[in-house]
């Protein structure tokens, strides 16, 4: 079935220095603020990342018991909270009888008239909170691959500068105490093979990128806990991350709780 990496958030205490992180760091830019969000005592920013999004989550001052707080409490600091999948209009019915055959909690749906979503279960699904929709293509071209987005507000994303930094999302990587049975379930929600990468990882292959299932040894317990991000200038990132103080290893910076590696590529 086609998949694609439309979107990851994360979850941190203070969004504004979270966003200026990100900036400075990897030069993201903010396209979107959903307003929607503040139901749920929430604000936001979204950020592009190649064709795809990066947004980032944080509890309002005045809000108590929010999902995303107790969720920052369980897993001891910023993190990451959701992976967000896109599929085809046609496709989307066929993961939803695929959800509902397997018993699995849909904790939160979505309609807005050309996008349709379903945010499954953690409890059932492992990790993160797994989101897969669909999006109306755009009429004009319909196979463009900037297709519009409505959680980052439609196209208005297009009209930005792309970072000169980061190119695109090459794989997510999803920790647990036990990797393989995480990714059966996984690749078995998902109508996906498993797959072996050359460091004995098993992974599930989405049209765009990679989800990769590791041992958790971060003290941190099960969770999204890495990205893969197509870097154009590997060097310049690191440095700046050395430059604001922030954890870095080969190739990797520690930032809004996550293990970013860079992939050299444009």
């Amino acid at each position: 079935m086609s998949l694609r990496l439309r979107q990851i958030c994360l979850v941190a205490h203070d969004l504004d220095a979270t966003e200026k992180l990100f900036a400075d760091i990897l030069d993201l830019p903010v396209c979107f603020r959903d307003p929607g969000v503040g139901q749920f005592g929430l604000h936001n920013i979204l950020s592009p990342v190649g064709f795809s999004f990066l947004e980032v989550v944080s509890p309002l001052p005045d809000a108590e018991n929010t999902a995303a707080g107790r969720y920052l409490d369980r897993r001891g600091g910023d993190g990451g909270y959701m992976v967000i999948l896109q599929t085809t209009d046609e496709l989307h019915p066929q993961y939803k009888a695929r959800v509902a055959e397997r018993g699995i909690r849909i904790a939160h749906s979505m309609d807005y008239g050309e996008f349709h979503g379903m945010q499954l279960h953690p409890r059932d699904v492992g990790a993160a909170i797994l989101e897969i929709d669909r999006n109306d293509a755009d009429p004009d071209d319909p196979v463009r691959p900037d297709q519009p987005w409505h959680p980052a507000g439609g196209i208005g994303w297009r009209e930005l500068a792309p970072s000169s930094l980061i190119s695109n999302y090459r794989g997510a990587e999803l920790q647990s105490a036990d990797p393989l049975g995480l990714a059966e379930r996984w690749a078995d929600i998902l109508d996906k093979p498993l797959t072996i990468d050359a460091h004995a990882n098993p992974c599930v292959e989405l049209n765009d990128a990679v989800l990769r299932f590791v041992e958790a040894r971060d003290g941190r317990g099960e969770g999204l806990g890495g990205l893969d991000l197509g870097c154009r200038d590997v060097d310049a990132v690191m440095a700046r991350a050395a430059d604001a103080g922030l954890e870095t290893g080969e190739s990797m910076i520690m930032l809004c709780g996550m293990r970013i590696r860079l992939v050299p590529g444009v």
